[in-house]
């Protein structure tokens, strides 16, 4: 069933755990994910890029999501990630997403606070909930670049004005985390992290999750966090699934073959972090 984002994260924050939002970008890593939500008994949150719009084509994705939601026994959210172009987000709300987030982090505070209420104007008329980023995560994603000296935490004040003048739906935070592959260990600022969920008490979203220690995830979830991204584990799952295939049937050019195995080692990637978030069962 498709659901709106603030109807699954509501809960989420009500009850204390996190729902996992899974970028894709094609047919298989969406059957994966629907596939470990079903057999978890999870919500989930299905994400998708500027870059993945660009790739599939927003009726394509528009259309995959929606059947499969249409079929699915657990509630589902369509979500845009790191909008940065009114228009794409715009273009998103039109074509069934129920969810979008307006990534205004490079922005100063105030300007962010505007830009984000001129959005949230639009979706709220429409039915759709609004995810926005205060402070700047490090690392690449997709058409999202920031170098580490242009990486900020989110100030705890910060975070209390924008909730308080935009009345947003969930906060993107920078706590210590970064997008794509990690050079070391992250190391996450869980005193910062509970002194924002404190001040705004509405769902707390974590970006970069991917190559994130398990209890360090565990612990963020304890202290707030409700949504959970996770990208590169997932491609990474998908990469290594097709890579095994060549390794023992070099010759094999059957698609079906190659991308099945890489759909059921997504799957087990994403029942996994369900597991660690702390949202299976939770449909």
């Amino acid at each position: 069933m498709l659901v709106t984002g603030k109807e699954i994260l509501d809960k989420a924050h009500k009850e204390g755990y996190a729902v996992g939002a899974f970028n894709v970008n094609n047919m298989e890593i969406l059957q994966a994910v629907i596939a470990a939500a079903e057999e978890e008994r999870s919500p989930v949150i299905i994400q998708t890029s500027e870059g993945a719009i660009k790739y599939a084509g927003v009726d394509y994705l528009s259309a995959l999501v929606t059947l499969a939601a249409r079929k699915a026994t657990v509630p589902v959210a369509l979500h845009l990630d790191h909008g940065t172009s009114y228009e794409t987000i715009i273009s998103c709300i039109r074509n069934g997403w129920t969810s979008v987030m307006y990534d205004g982090s490079h922005h100063s505070l105030d300007q962010n606070i505007a830009e984000t209420n001129e959005i949230i104007k639009v979706a709220r008329a429409a039915g759709v909930s609004v995810e926005a980023e205060l402070g700047r995560l490090g690392g690449i994603e997709d058409n999202i670049s920031v170098d580490e000296k242009d990486a900020r935490f989110t100030h705890p004040d910060e975070a209390l004005k924008f909730v308080q003048q935009t009345g947003v739906d969930s906060l993107a935070v920078a706590i210590g985390t970064a997008h794509g592959k990690y050079k070391g260990v992250p190391v996450l600022d869980f005193d910062r992290l509970q002194e924002i969920k404190n001040l705004v008490n509405i769902p707390i979203v974590l970006h970069g999750a991917s190559g994130v220690p398990e209890e360090a995830i565990r612990k963020a979830c304890t202290l707030g966090v409700n949504k959970i991204n996770i990208d590169t584990d997932v491609r990474q799952a998908f990469t290594d699934g097709i890579k095994s295939v060549f390794e023992k049937t070099p010759d094999e050019f059957d698609p079906r073959k190659i991308c099945g195995p890489a759909r059921e080692e997504m799957k087990k990637v994403v029942k996994g972090k369900m597991k660690m978030f702390g949202c299976s069962g939770k449909a």
